[in-house]
């Protein structure tokens, strides 16, 4: 490689006489400001070519014409290939942390679970090098990832957590022991041939083979039950509850595989980047990042390349991640990220079957993310800002209430009420209202008596009223609020409905203002919107809730009892293999599914009877 770079001590930067000296190789450049700081660092094929478009009469963009203006000097490193410039790329910008550059903020090192090699061996969180005998799990996507795991299987398997020095120096069991967190084999309270069956079972469960064991630990559960070691059985009947609830969280069925699904969204100026890893088939988790996006940076290609540059130059990437958008030179960090890890990597879009669902998966988490760091305190008063001008208000709100209707066919019919203010959810302000004495489905008469008892119980205690009140609903509902208002003589309050715009997708949303005909319809981007969703989908979700809680008090029978296709053996043999039936209601379609006799179709059912919705 060589070094090349040019300094001015004028304002200005004389990019022709820099230009005139450049060569046409590939390498990378470092765009500086008066005090010699790291204002930009780029890549090229064709040096030359790459640095002269920046000095064009016409820039591109806001954010490259403003860091035109703030370059004083640049630097250049000649490479060999655009591979190698590309790896200098990104540690530079690990190095510098420029201001124009998309920024990683979190760089940690993937960490696993450790199985060592002794007689006994130890199950244990490892970051690092992987020198050690044993065997290793993973990668996981965080600390907390690896550390839940190892308390889960603590419980099941007791395999010892504790390092060789304390192992060695036991003359009775320790608290593990006692807490049966342990099988204490330090004092022998457990054999090497029942302890070589706690390992195997782990490896089986960490490899993927989970219906495996718990299909062996459903059968010794019976043998003792029938033997009368009731005992015994509860004992496993707890352990096959704690391995479905590790399942549940950790699992998926579908196609085997190592890969990362990325998915990259940006809004409002910001950008999440969420990352699911799967390892032969399992979801061992999720990681959301935010990365620190130049000025006027818009194009989610350009910081998907750079946060899949950052991350894996220096990782052992999986050999296929899958991506919501076709990162800029794709191709190119495909062939370097499989030059250095030895192994072929594939960057891949549009995918389909499971694939498709896990990157729908990515993307939902990566929208909940950026909606709580939009949500942030900072990010919650622009969107205030941006809802006084969208409503024409003659002041920022201070104070928002939403109100949302759940029934199941008019059925424990719940009424829900939000409050945000500037510093988002306002939680200990939130309300339902068990609605009685109104006709079945009659969402109309249900919204005026949650409206009626939330501000008379306001105007009577003298407690504050807010600035805007949020209706899911069109021009009914808004005619609704409007009358019980009227009545209780509620003023200085902006009433505003919310209805679904076409196909009811989240974007199209339609407002509707008291005393205004023509509706208003916001950009899909626009600040204030955001924060409309956001606290309808809160008032939605609150009341969901509050019904499931209220139809599951008034049902003296089980949910299973009313799906069809599920009669007595059925019932028995899921509530045998989920260990009840709180575990079995925390279970997805595809833990369900898994169970003898049990088809997608009905696992679908008995899903959709413990989740129903309005």
């Amino acid at each position: 490689m060589a070094e090349h770079s040019s300094a001015d001590s004028s304002p200005g930067f004389d990019a022709r006489a820099f230009l005139k000296t450049l060569t046409p190789r590939p390498g990378v450049y470092r765009m500086l400001d008066v005090d010699g700081r790291v204002l930009y660092v780029g890549k090229a094929r064709n040096l030359k070519r790459r640095v002269a478009s920046y000095f064009r009469d016409n820039p591109s963009s806001a954010k490259i014409r403003s860091l035109v203006a703030h370059t004083r000097a640049m630097e250049v490193t000649v490479t060999h290939t655009e591979g190698e410039a590309l790896i200098l790329e990104s540690t530079l910008i690990k190095q510098h942390r420029p201001r124009y550059n998309v920024l990683l903020r979190d760089d940690k090192g993937y960490p696993y679970i450790h199985l060592s090699g002794h007689e006994f061996p130890r199950l244990s969180f490892h970051r690092g090098a992987r020198r050690a005998a044993g065997r290793y799990f993973g990668p996981y996507p965080s600390a907390g990832a690896v550390r839940d795991t190892l308390v889960l299987l603590q419980k099941v398997f007791k395999l010892r957590q504790c390092d060789d020095s304390f192992f060695q120096n036991r003359s009775r069991p320790c608290l593990q022991f006692q807490i049966k967190r342990c099988s204490a084999p330090c004092t022998r309270e457990i054999g090497p041939a029942g302890y070589q069956r706690d390992v195997d079972n782990t490896v089986k469960f960490l490899e993927g083979k989970s219906d495996e064991v718990v299909h062996d630990l459903v059968g010794q559960m019976e043998a003792a039950a029938d033997a009368l070691r009731f005992e015994e059985a509860a004992g496993l009947r707890d352990q096959i509850s704690q391995l479905r609830k590790i399942q549940e969280h950790q699992y998926v069925s579908g196609q085997r595989g190592n890969l990362d699904v990325v998915a990259a969204i940006l809004r409002g100026g910001q950008a999440c980047i969420q990352v699911f890893f799967f390892r032969e088939g399992r979801l061992l988790g999720n990681k959301h990042f935010f990365p620190r996006l130049p000025e006027d940076e818009e194009d989610p290609a350009t910081v998907l390349a750079a946060f899949i540059a950052q991350y894996y130059l220096d990782r052992d990437p999986p050999a296929e991640i899958l991506v919501n958008h076709e990162p800029a030179e794709g191709e190119l960090l495909a062939r370097v990220l499989s030059e250095r890890c030895g192994h072929g990597v594939h960057i891949a879009q549009h995918p389909r079957g499971e694939r498709k669902r896990w990157l729908e998966m990515a993307l939902q988490n990566a929208e909940h993310a950026l909606n709580a760091q939009l949500s942030s305190q900072a990010g919650m008063r622009r969107r205030f800002e941006a809802l006084q001008e969208a409503l024409d208000l003659d002041a920022p709100p201070t104070r928002l209430e939403c109100f949302d209707i759940s029934h199941t066919l008019g059925e424990a019919t719940v009424a829900s009420c939000v409050v945000f203010d500037e510093e988002g959810p306002r939680k200990s302000d939130y309300r339902r209202y068990n609605i009685e004495g109104v006709a079945a489905s009659d969402d109309y008469a249900a919204m005026s008596q949650a409206l009626n008892r939330r501000y008379t119980r306001l105007k009577s205690n003298e407690a504050r009223l807010p600035d805007v009140v949020f209706i899911d609903g069109g021009k009914g509902q808004l005619g609704v609020a409007r009358t019980v208002l009227e009545e209780l003589q509620v003023t200085d309050v902006t009433l505003v409905g919310v209805a679904k715009g076409s196909d009811r997708r989240a974007g199209l949303e339609v407002l509707h203002l008291s005393g205004e005909e023509r509706p208003r319809i916001l950009p899909a981007d626009s600040a204030a919107l955001h924060l409309i969703q956001q606290i309808r989908d809160e008032a939605h979700r609150f009341a969901i809730t509050g019904h499931r809680q209220r139809r599951a008090q008034s049902r003296k029978t089980s949910v299973l009892e009313s799906v069809p296709g599920v009669g007595p053996k059925r019932r028995r043999q899921l509530l045998r293999q989920f260990g009840g039936l709180q575990q079995l209601a925390r279970a997805g379609v595809e833990d369900i599914a898994r169970v003898e006799s049990i088809s997608r179709e009905l696992a679908q059912r008995i899903y959709d009877a413990f989740h129903s919705d309005t």
